[in-house]
């Protein structure tokens, strides 16, 4: 677990780096936001209660991507499908999805506290019945927008994979090391890289 020390300066790049974000992509919350109502009936944010620290239950924000009361479909290891042909997603959500632009309310996540601008992507809070011993040290820390997991393959490699990697980050995590996840985010954000699983195992969250 951090230090003090590092605590303190990762909280505080947190909420500087949330707060920056949140005022610079203002107008683009806006466009998004009306988009998002026009192509389809429902709200523009999706809510969800997701898995914190230590277990805890906080609702995760995101831009809607799918149709409302869109069925809840699992591949056999428990994770959520997830694929380019889903018929339950939008074509604004479609377009949102391939851009990253769907993760942008949780940066308000972020500066509540509830999230960290690194750390294990947040598990559905059924998901976590589904924890080994081993896995459940994933918890130990605050859920990330990023995480090591993401720039390790993002939504191509399993969910098992995914959760090894969760735990890897939890026990060896440093400020030095989310500056690292973070600039290697950039470069599979902006290339585009593991939005989709390559087949029905292993989908995102």
């Amino acid at each position: 677990m951090f230090a003090p020390l590092d605590a303190l300066l990762k909280r505080t790049v947190d909420i500087v780096g949330a707060a920056f974000a949140l005022v610079l992509f203002a107008p683009l919350f806006v466009l998004l936001a009306v988009w998002i109502r026009l192509d389809s009936k429902g709200k523009a944010l999706f809510r969800q209660p997701r898995l914190g620290k230590h277990g805890r239950q906080f609702t995760f924000l995101k831009f809607r991507t799918m149709v409302v009361d869109a069925p809840d479909i699992r591949n056999e290891d428990g994770s959520t499908f997830n694929a380019e042909d889903d018929p339950r997603v939008t074509r604004a959500g479609r377009f949102l999805r391939k851009t990253s632009l769907d993760e942008l309310p949780q940066f308000w996540n972020v500066l509540m506290g509830s999230m960290s601008l690194v750390g294990p992507r947040p598990d559905l809070v059924s998901q976590m019945e589904q924890y080994d011993a081993n896995e459940r040290a994933k918890l130990n820390v605050k859920p990330g927008i990023t995480g090591l997991a993401q720039i390790n393959g993002r939504n191509t490699i399993s969910w098992v994979r995914r959760k090894e990697l969760d735990v890897q980050y939890s026990r060896s995590h440093n400020v030095l090391f989310d500056m690292a996840i973070m600039a290697k985010t950039v470069v599979y954000v902006l290339s585009r890289r593991g939005v989709y699983a390559e087949s029905s195992q292993g989908a995102s969250q």
